[in-house]
Order: structure tokens, then C-alpha cells, then sequence
């Protein structure tokens, strides 16, 4: 009787923790920047997206890259500085957003 006391008592004050912790962490949002470097080229670069996959970019320039597993990619020596990335199933589309220093 006392273990079966206990047990409840244990399950009530457990409850509520789990329910509210996480039960996977939710992923990143994509996003997307670019800038113009020192040799006057655009650079643009991108994280938050599903690793391992290829993300298409569209713009002054087209073409593909690939996501690597930390969910990032990076592109440099592009002409023009409006971009957009979209991941392989068309779920995510990102508009680049230009960086100043």
C-alpha cells in the first residue's frame, strides 16, 4: 500500500515536467544572407535547412548546392546581390537578406 502511495505520488509530481519538456528539439529556421566582398563578387549563405539535402538558388545566378550536415551552405564569386533559395521538396523558400557592415 505504501509503494502504491508512493508510486502516485511520484507520477503526479512527474506529469507535469514531462509534458513540459520537448520531446524533440524543433529545427532552426532557414535563413538566408548575402553581401558584396572585398574583390566586389556577391557571397551568400545560408543555414537552418535539412542536412544533407540540395537546396536550389535563383537570382542574378542559378545553380544548386549542397546542405552539408549542420544544415548550412555557402557560395562566393556570384554576380548580382538578390537571391532566393528553395529546398529540393519546395517546402522552404528563403529570400536572402542583404548584410552591411
Amino acid at each position: 500500500m505504501n509503494r502504491t502511495r508512493r508510486l502516485a505520488a511520484l507520477a503526479l509530481i512527474m506529469a507535469p515536467a514531462l509534458a513540459a519538456a520537448p520531446a524533440a528539439a524543433a529545427p532552426a529556421a532557414a535563413k538566408c544572407n548575402v553581401e558584396v566582398d572585398s574583390a566586389g563578387k556577391y557571397h551568400v549563405w545560408g543555414q537552418g535547412f535539412p542536412a544533407d539535402t540540395t537546396v536550389t538558388y535563383s537570382g542574378s545566378t542559378k545553380g544548386s548546392v549542397p546542405i552539408d550536415t549542420r544544415g548550412r551552405f555557402d557560395l562566393g564569386g556570384l554576380s548580382g546581390g538578390k537571391y532566393v533559395v528553395k529546398t529540393a521538396d519546395g517546402k522552404t523558400t528563403v529570400t536572402c537578406t542583404p548584410v552591411h557592415y
